[in-house]
């Protein structure tokens, strides 16, 4: 009895591990995906606006905001991806890989 007591927290560890691996690469890395897409269309969408209404000011004035907005969504997600790895290899973080989605704390301090 005294011994599943002691090693319970490491089985509630290791199953949270396993959980915040699954949220991640079935619900985040999906969903950062996703926005970097949505950015990249409404980026698009503009540059599409502002070409094809060369003649309508108000419309290309939109088509540039489009434009703007889109690459200032992009260029935040970039930082902060950016960030994050800077982080990650300055504090010599092991079993954290942004790049695959993969989280693993099995050697992280309780």
């Amino acid at each position: 009895m005294y011994l599943l007591l002691f090693l319970l927290p490491n089985i509630a560890f290791a199953s949270f591990d396993s959980f915040l691996s699954k949220v991640n690469s079935l619900i985040v890395n999906p969903l950062i995906k996703l926005l970097f897409a949505l950015a990249l269309a409404y980026f698009l969408y503009g540059v599409v606006k502002f070409f094809t209404n060369a003649d309508n000011e108000s419309a290309r004035t939109e088509g540039k905001s489009h434009m703007l907005y889109g690459l200032i969504g992009i260029v935040i997600m970039m930082g902060v991806w950016g960030i994050t790895n800077i982080l990650i290899n300055t504090l010599e973080i092991d079993g954290i890989n942004p790049e695959k989605g993969q989280v693993n704390l099995e050697n992280f301090p309780q």
